[in-house]
């Protein structure tokens, strides 16, 4: 018998705002729902863009990868060469390690997320890969394998070089990807100063580069920009009630305009949208009826969690449409697929997927098939 199964889901608004009136002032940008991976706003975020010192979220990516792979650790050191040491000396952001400086993994990191040094970025690279231009290769690879489509990387640093450049798309690809694979390490990008204990003179404490840090809403990430060719930019996420949003602009034309304006694009995705949680793996969607089974019940889900981010402005009801033959014969096998579930925003369907069996339901022997099946032709009890 084919049955189908409707599941409401209210959402009340009283804070509108028209998404076609929002503009960010910037050259582009772009807004994510974290959980539901929806793009909540863009603009132009497909255009090349230099991606500065937002170059170095990739740059503690690499460095991260081979931390959990067990190939790099944290308290090993890594000695400055003199190539480093001149990006300092150069007039660029810095950590100011010293030649021959032997500095330890941590150091270095926390030396290229909170105070941006770009001597930190060398020392890593060329301790990791030899070379920065190898290094770089390894960037790049790891973009394509994430699917950073438009982006190459030709240093670590993100210094200015026309080989050295993304989209605010593939930026935010790239910290996604930083916050859901190295949860134990992005901790770094919250941190609100570093201190490094350099040679030949006092302890240097840096600022955390990210303005949004200091504004108390939120923000715990993750890293800003700067070239003269591209002006002001900024990859930034906020959690907030357990929700996680992840902004990214450049060409803002000032710091302020950077601060001011990726502070509205992160407020205006949470006054403007709710996400709902309409299956979490830690759960069974629906236990479905099973006849002639050795459990009267079977568990059921989906490959993966589903959020759904709603903009409060035009929609005010999710509708899920669970479909499929019931009661269900056994034997049912773990992962077999039982029905189907369609996701509609009013009376769009906007998603479909195959829901499954989370166990295996073995059938009853022929004795007790024979007592169930006279009840059912009796009673109708299954």
């Amino acid at each position: 018998m084919k049955k189908i199964i409707i599941i409401l889901f209210s959402i009340f608004s009283f804070s509108i705002s028209n998404s076609a009136e929002f503009n960010v002032e910037a050259k582009t940008a772009i807004l994510q729902d974290y959980l539901s991976g929806e793009i909540l706003y863009e603009k132009d975020a497909d255009i090349s863009i230099y991606p500065a010192s937002m170059t170095k979220i990739m740059t503690s990516i690499i460095a991260f990868d081979l931390i959990k792979k067990g190939q790099l650790n944290l308290d090993e050191k890594f000695i400055v060469s003199e190539n480093a040491w001149r990006l300092a000396n150069a007039g660029y952001s810095s950590m100011f390690i010293m030649i021959g400086d032997e500095v330890s993994v941590e150091n270095l990191l926390k030396g290229i997320i909170i105070a941006s040094g770009n001597d930190a970025c060398v020392t890593l690279a060329e301790g990791i890969a030899g070379t920065e231009e190898e290094f770089a290769v390894m960037m790049t690879s790891k973009a394509i394998e994430i699917g950073m489509n438009n982006t190459n990387f030709s240093n670590a640093s993100g210094i200015n070089d026309p080989d050295n450049y993304s989209t605010v798309r593939d930026i935010l690809i790239m910290s996604d990807y930083l916050i859901r694979n190295y949860p134990e390490y992005y901790s770094y990008f919250a941190e609100k100063e570093f201190t490094w204990d350099r040679t030949g003179g006092d302890p240097i404490t840096q600022g955390n580069r990210n303005p949004l840090l200091y504004k108390n809403m939120g923000v715990d990430g993750i890293k800003t920009g700067f070239l003269a060719v591209e002006k002001y930019s900024l990859a930034s996420s906020i959690i907030r009630n357990g929700r996680r949003l992840i902004a990214v602009g450049s060409g803002f034309t000032s710091k302020n305009a950077r601060s001011k304006q990726s502070s509205r694009l992160l407020t205006y995705g949470l006054t403007n949208f709710d996400t709902v949680e309409i299956y979490n793996r830690k759960n069974s969607f629906e236990d479905l009826d099973v006849w002639l089974g050795k459990k009267n019940k079977v568990k059921t889900y989906f490959k993966s969690n589903i959020y759904k981010t709603i903009q409060k402005a035009r929609l005010r009801n999710l509708k899920v449409v669970l479909k499929y033959d019931g009661p269900i014969k056994a034997p049912i096998a773990k992962d077999q697929k039982l029905g189907e579930v369609e996701i509609f925003y009013k009376d769009e369907l906007i998603q479909n997927l195959d829901l499954l069996a989370a166990e295996n339901i073995e059938e009853v022997n022929k004795f007790t098939k024979l007592i169930r099946s006279i009840n059912f032709l009796i009673w109708g009890d299954v």
